[in-house]
């Protein structure tokens, strides 16, 4: 196996052999420690030198050695444990010489036990002097010495072990996505639910629209699809009898990577019997304001340059967004009316690509770079929506939920409820009894960033089986490819009025965690292979 720097790998190597030497074991088997650093630093944070020089408390701490100097016949260290540091002091008097020698060969990175007594040095910091040494793990790598730049948030991604070690922040991070998993299951058990485990291998691909990955089984001889949603599932599961039932979940789309977008992530999902999709709204007002005040302390949460209202939502229908946020660039506002003719939308589309060519002639890259840009983009947008509705044949609700992708979403800063869906893009929702076209479906949108998706369930069992045959004649890598009669036969057993939702935890832990990235609150992100070093120096002679 190949390290770097190997000089330090060696170097290290040698030490270790020395260390055995001295008679402790390379690679010992426990350390049975009385306190960790976090726990002594909160213990006595508020214990002054006297009082702990009268008490001569022994301890027992565990810990890798994160900083060390030093100075003739003593020398200080820290050690990390549960995300904290303290001070240890070492003195050869009080060691003796062969746990002095061993002090001599550790290095950054080390894990040590030390047994001793708390005490304060000269200046208050609270200190374990040191009574004897215990060697536990030889770090044969340094610890990286820099932490920033482009390079460096790379290395934090594929070797998150040294993120965790060296970065604070990242620790809390993910102790925080702990906490907010927690407090969502706290908040269903106390309300009646189930917490249940579903498939997440599937006979066929189903519950959301999505491309999957595709696995075999070899003694069955069969194709599996790892989980898009747990949703078919669940509900079988309503229909069984489980009125208030939950799940937290790993999904898979295999699908593009993005800040927002990561083809393996964690969802909760839950269903609620004898309930509607406006029930799910009031609860989701009730549930994103606790979590967040018991996170952080408000309702209200920083993320970026805004700050996030989770205590007061906003609630638009999808064609009011799109009214609300129509670019002027594009020409004149469309009328509601309009939302219902695929042909006023197209001829709509085409006046608007024209208005947006000349607004991006009257912007020069010297006047409004950004507006520019912007202009650009949403002509491309538009011309994209054209394609697909004229081209492909896609029907009006999809070109709705398109425009408002292209001219809405990411204006929805604050927590925002949008609802009222297109029937053709909500296969699984129950249609509005004053208006066919569309569902009583809703998502939550905060920051620009959709963190929620819930509705009132189809339980008819032949409208059913009618969308998900218009779902597979209209084909697509996205759409299923056949029929799920087992789902279908459950609904025939009767499914009582039901409304579900799904909640994205990455991204509502990027929320809550100021985090703009999916990569940063995910341990263990899926990324692109490294490139081997033969290769990058081809590549570095082709640019030369």
């Amino acid at each position: 196996m190949e390290f770097e720097p190997r000089d330090q790998f060696e170097q290290r190597q040698r030490k270790l052999e020395q260390i055995q030497a001295l008679g402790h074991e390379a690679f010992p088997r426990e350390f049975r420690w009385t306190e960790s650093p976090a726990e002594l630093l909160k213990d006595y944070a508020a214990v002054q030198g006297p009082e702990l020089e009268a008490s001569r408390k022994e301890v027992r701490v565990a810990g890798r050695i994160v900083s060390y100097r030093l100075m003739g016949k003593a020398g200080f260290a820290h050690l990390q444990g549960a995300g904290k540091r303290i001070q240890i002091y070492v003195k050869k008097d009080v060691v003796g010489e062969k746990g002095f020698q061993l002090f001599h060969l550790l290095d950054l990175g080390d894990h040590i036990g030390v047994r001793g007594h708390l005490f304060r040095t000269r200046t208050g910091e609270l200190t374990i002097w040191v009574d004897e040494l215990f060697f536990l793990s030889k770090a044969l790598l340094p610890l990286p010495e820099k932490w920033h730049g482009l390079a460096d948030i790379e290395l934090r991604y594929r070797q998150r072990y040294l993120d965790l070690i060296v970065s604070e922040k990242s620790r809390a991070v993910y102790q925080t996505r702990a906490r907010i998993v927690r407090e969502l299951r706290q908040f269903f058990d106390g309300r009646g639910y189930i917490e249940v485990e579903t498939p997440m291998m599937h006979p066929i691909a189903g519950g959301a629209t999505a491309r999957p990955f595709v696995t075999h089984h070899n003694t069955l001889d069969i194709d599996l699809y790892l989980r898009i949603a747990p949703e078919l599932y669940l509900k079988r599961l309503t229909v069984g009898g489980f009125d208030r039932v939950y799940e937290i979940n790993r999904n898979f789309r295999n699908e593009g990577i993005s800040t927002q977008h990561n083809p393996e992530f964690t969802m909760l999902e839950f269903y609620e019997a004898y309930s509607n999709y406006r029930d799910l709204m009031e609860l989701n007002e009730q549930l994103f304001a606790q979590v967040a005040k018991s996170i952080t302390g408000s309702t209200k949460v920083k993320f970026g340059e805004h700050e996030l209202d989770f205590g007061k939502f906003t609630r638009l229908t999808m064609r009011e967004a799109i009214v609300k946020y129509w670019p002027e660039e594009a020409g004149p506002t469309p009328h509601l009316d309009e939302f219902e003719s695929a042909a006023a939308l197209r001829a709509r589309l085409h006046e608007s690509v024209d208005d947006l060519a000349q607004a991006h002639h009257e912007h020069e890259p010297w006047q409004n770079q950004a507006k520019q840009q912007m202009v650009r983009v949403l002509k491309a947008s538009f011309l994209a929506i054209l394609r697909g509705s004229e081209e492909k044949g896609e029907p009006v609700g999809k070109t709705i939920g398109d425009i408002f992708e292209a001219v809405a979403e990411d204006k929805l800063i604050q927590p925002t409820i949008l609802y009222d869906f297109p029937t053709d893009i909500s296969p699984l929702s129950k249609q509005k009894p004053e208006d066919p076209a569309l569902t009583e479906r809703f998502e939550i949108i905060a920051a620009g960033m959709e963190i929620a998706n819930g509705f009132s369930e189809l339980n008819d069992p032949a409208e059913q089986e009618r969308r998900f045959a218009a779902q597979i004649a209209r084909g697509g890598d996205e759409a299923p490819k056949q029929l799920d009669v087992d789902y279908l036969r459950a609904l025939c057993h009767g499914m009582p009025p039901t409304a579900g939702e799904g909640i994205g935890i990455d991204r509502l832990t990027m929320l809550l965690t100021d985090s703009h990235s999916i990569r940063d609150v995910i341990l263990f992100p899926l990324l692109r292979p490294e490139a081997k070093p033969e290769d990058q120096a081809a590549a570095e002679g082709e640019k030369a």
